[in-house]
């Protein structure tokens, strides 16, 4: 699963900077003025951001999935269990020292 994100990813980047080379091929042919050029450019740009955001959100999801799935712990969990932990260490000793006494 990885490995086709990490493709994805690639062929993302990849087509934004063919896209980028067309743009700036078509401005020094005069086929787009600077302007119009630097705008394409701009949009090219938003969107390859908004697709690696997207990409972000969707390896988040599955990683998350997949840990759930092998049933580790979160940090959470862990934190609220090592407090359990303090809570009964400190009553053990609450106790053994009222039977020292």
């Amino acid at each position: 699963m990885i490995e086709i994100i990490r493709k994805a990813m690639l062929a993302g980047i990849g087509m934004q900077e063919k896209a980028v080379e067309l743009i700036d091929e078509m401005v020094k042919k005069g086929e787009l003025s600077d302007k119009e050029g630097a705008k394409l450019i701009k949009e090219v740009s938003k969107k390859a951001q908004e697709s690696g955001k997207e990409i972000e959100k969707l390896v988040k999801g599955a990683v998350q999935a997949a840990v759930e799935k092998t049933d580790i712990a979160s940090k959470k969990e862990l934190e609220a269990l090592s407090k359990k932990v303090q809570a009964l260490s400190a009553r053990v000793k609450k106790l053994e020292e009222e039977r020292g006494a």
